[in-house]
């Protein structure tokens, strides 16, 4: 597990579902409650997994 930065945490959150993201302003408490649980799986997911390293020298290729 990493030590997150702000950047890769601000990158994760922004790609989480939207649902969950809206659903943290939601009336409903059920609602919030699972929203959190969502970002909370999300944040977890993106920490667990090893991000690539990035190499400048690499040409993107087109798919």
């Amino acid at each position: 597990m990493m030590t997150p930065d702000s950047s890769s945490l601000a990158h994760t959150l922004l790609h989480a579902p939207g649902w969950a993201r809206m659903g943290l302003t939601a009336p409903n408490q059920r609602l919030r409650e699972q929203a959190a649980a969502e970002l909370a799986e999300t944040i977890i997911d993106a920490l667990a997994r090893p991000q690539a390293a990035h190499d400048a020298r690499q040409m993107p290729l087109p798919l």
